[in-house]
């Protein structure tokens, strides 16, 4: 089998639904800015060739946002700082280790403490 033209896929939600929705959005929560950023921070890696980051519509996770799924492992993370990106892009994506305090279960109903 040949290798695949991306290594890593990364979805960032960046859906925004109406103010006051009950669900929230990740878009209202800064999710399109920090998806620009871990972008643009990505492309400064030697391998940053081999990794993809998309903008992605709603990932049914709202209450959590913003969140980003991780494949083809699919790992799913919570985030709200540029400093929880670079410790996704630091651990996961260059050390291949799951950062656990980001780190959202398919169970979870509450964002991470």
């Amino acid at each position: 089998m040949e290798k695949p033209f991306y290594d890593i896929h990364l979805f960032c939600c960046v859906n925004t639904r109406e103010s006051g929705h009950p669900r929230g959005s990740c878009g209202q929560q800064g999710a399109l800015d920090l998806q620009g950023y871990l972008k643009a921070r990505v492309k400064q890696l030697p391998n940053g060739g081999r990794v993809r980051i998309n903008t992605s519509g709603c990932l049914d996770r709202c209450e959590l946002g913003p969140v980003l799924v991780i494949y083809p492992q699919g790992v799913w993370y919570h985030y709200r700082t540029q400093a929880d990106m670079e410790e996704i892009l630091a651990r996961h994506i260059i050390g291949g280790e799951v950062v656990q305090r980001l780190l959202l279960t398919p169970e979870a109903m509450v964002p991470p403490a």
